[in-house]
């Protein structure tokens, strides 16, 4: 399979699971609406696990624009590759947000909270304070680079784990940090599902807050690569 074909699949994977549980929480009349934020992050995690465990052994599973950067930065990923891998990303994360939208479509219809619709494709602040929201997505992806490095430098003894571990530092990263903005971490994951909100014909839906929009494609390329720096200058 294709590399980008490959991320492609693996992200949309991911944000297919994670948007519908955010949806299963927050949409009216859903089985799941009001079942909270451990049950969100938890399935952000394994979300991102089972992604991994999909493509990982063809692409690498990045299903991360930030990620992608950083391991290019310190040299471990070809700069050639990066624009196709982000492109594939960002489409994987429109593809899954789709997703989502079908499977929850009677549940968009009979929901009107504006914001909790918005939630569902896009990350935002829980104070809207731009420098500190920034300041949030760095040190989270700050601790998800340097972490998802190290946990690479023991991928022989971890094995076909590997990506289960990988799945649970997510989760603890969602329980830890996630709480100021969302814990967005990844450029794509709040781009591609952003841009779907903008198009798609969803009821009561508001707008898409584009404003915002900068801060989840900044902090996470600065965190990451300080992520990765230090991840170089002390293993490599």
């Amino acid at each position: 399979m294709n590399i980008y074909v490959a991320e492609l699949i693996g992200t949309a994977i991911m944000i297919f699971i994670g948007s519908s549980v955010v949806a299963n929480v927050v949409l009216e009349k859903s089985k799941g609406q009001n079942s909270g934020w451990i049950v969100i992050t938890a399935a952000w995690g394994f979300g991102v696990m089972a992604g991994v465990y999909a493509v990982g052994r063809i692409s690498g599973g990045h299903l991360n624009s930030a990620f992608t950067i950083s391991l290019a930065v310190i040299g471990q990923f070809p700069w050639k590759d990066v624009p196709g891998y982000i492109i594939a990303q960002i489409m994987g994360a429109m593809i899954g947000a789709g997703a989502t939208y079908l499977t929850y479509k009677k549940h968009f219809d009979a929901t009107e909270n504006k914001e909790g619709i918005l939630a569902i494709f896009a990350t935002g602040p829980a104070i809207r304070d731009y420098k500190w929201n920034i300041m949030s997505e760095i040190m989270g992806t700050f601790l998800l680079v340097f972490g998802l490095l190290i946990i690479g430098v023991e991928e022989n003894k971890l094995g076909s784990l590997g990506p289960l571990i990988v799945g649970l530092f997510i989760w603890a990263l969602g329980l830890a940090i996630g709480g100021p903005t969302g814990y967005a971490i990844n450029p794509a994951r709040d781009l591609g599902p952003r841009i779907m909100h903008s198009l798609l014909p969803i009821k009561n839906k508001g707008g898409s807050d584009w404003a915002y929009a900068i801060v989840p494609i900044v902090g996470p390329i600065i965190g990451g690569v300080i992520g990765a720096l230090l991840f170089k200058c002390v293993y490599l």
